[in-house]
């Protein structure tokens, strides 16, 4: 394809788990606010202190993606309204947009089905195919599916073969067709050396993992108050409780634990030290999309006096990661046009388990992120 027929300003997203909730949502979403037909709270990008002029404009966004489900994005987009999660009138207005997105899907990687080694090659070539269909300058990857178990020994895990988690097929697939990554869900890939060196035989960049979204957020604001007025934090019990797809993956012990530790390292990290407490994520299926957390914190003041917060958090969780998806995809497509590599720190304020980072107290990360949005066009 000619330089001439390319279009600079067209970004393609492709998502794993396309027809999900989180997916559908953005999408709804970008279309609704391009259209006017909705207004752009939640998005970060947005805001004049990461200069929007000078990212992807929403309506430039074309979509497509991987699915293992046969369920139509137009499907799910009706699940949303029926359970309040997207506006009724917006889903109607961009109806055809929603059938030609869900033209875009096609099937995703099932572990045993086909190799590694197979499976990345014909993702890839979607991926690829993709861009080339559309004339887009770039495709950017972002890994929105169900939640993945940890990788005990992740050092181990060198070669490509049919112990690669699923999420490192298509961290591998998307580095093979040339585009950058990220991963909003809990998934140990960008930290498989085989996927690393894949990124940087490549020279992409890439981002991740486990959107902050709900409780986590709260906790990267409130921790360091503890730390910075001088306040022994003694112990922070959270219970939190889902429904829908998430709930479901997460009541499995193993998928759980992917979570829990990205939600109690970023604590630890925050107040330099383990913070006792137990921390549960419960399947509750009749709260749908939506989901409540529950923190018990305890500490003591002056004098020892004991104290405590209590704190409640009702949220969607597909409305509440949507906006950062998108913010995510404007974001690393500007890292990607101007010329950088390897995993991007500087987005540890959308991350509980920030790859590259270290750095959890959201005031920090949110400098650092204002920092490298303005050294992008350096």
């Amino acid at each position: 394809m000619s330089d001439e027929t390319l279009h600079p300003a067209r970004i393609g997203v492709w998502f794993v788990g396309a027809r999900g909730s989180v997916a559908t949502t953005a999408v709804v979403g970008a279309l609704g606010v391009s259209h006017g037909l909705a207004p752009a709270t939640g998005l970060v990008t947005e805001l004049p202190e990461l200069d929007p002029d000078g990212l992807p404009d929403l309506g430039a966004l074309v979509f497509g993606g991987h699915d293992v489900s046969s369920q139509g994005v137009p499907k799910k987009a009706e699940a949303l309204v029926a359970g309040g999660v997207v506006p009724a009138a917006v889903v109607s207005a961009i109806g055809a947009g929603l059938d030609a997105i869900d033209a875009e899907v096609r099937p995703g990687y099932v572990a045993g089905e086909e190799t590694a080694t197979k499976a990345v090659e014909r993702l890839a070539g979607d991926i690829a195919d993709f861009r080339e269909r559309h004339g887009l300058a770039r495709v950017v990857v972002v890994d929105v599916a169900s939640t993945q178990p940890p990788v005990d020994e992740p050092d181990h895990v060198v070669d490509l073969d049919d112990r690669l988690p699923v999420g490192a097929v298509y961290a591998l697939a998307a580095f093979r067709a040339g585009a950058p990554y990220v991963s909003f869900t809990p998934s140990p890939c960008l930290r498989l050396p085989v996927v690393v060196e894949a990124a940087a035989r490549a020279g992409l960049p890439y981002a991740g993992c486990d959107g902050k979204t709900g409780e986590t957020l709260l906790k990267s604001a409130l921790a360091p108050m503890f730390a910075m007025r001088a306040l022994e934090l003694r112990s922070w019990t959270s219970v939190n409780l889902l429904g829908g797809g998430d709930g479901q993956t997460l009541s499995d012990p193993e998928a759980a634990r992917s979570k829990t530790v990205a939600k109690r390292s970023g604590l630890d990290a925050m107040v330099g030290r383990p913070v006792p407490g137990p921390m549960h994520i419960d399947q509750v299926e009749d709260l749908g999309e939506w989901k409540t957390a529950w923190d018990h914190v305890r500490f003591d003041g002056f004098l020892g006096t004991r104290m405590t917060l209590q704190l409640t958090w009702q949220g969607c969780d597909s409305s509440l990661a949507a906006p950062l998806v998108l913010d995510l995809v404007r974001l690393v497509a500007a890292a990607h046009e101007a010329g950088r590599s390897g995993p991007q720190p500087a987005l540890a304020f959308f991350f509980k388990d920030p790859v590259g980072g270290t750095e959890h107290r959201l005031s920090e990360q949110w400098r650092d992120l204002v920092a490298w949005r303005g050294g992008l066009g350096a």
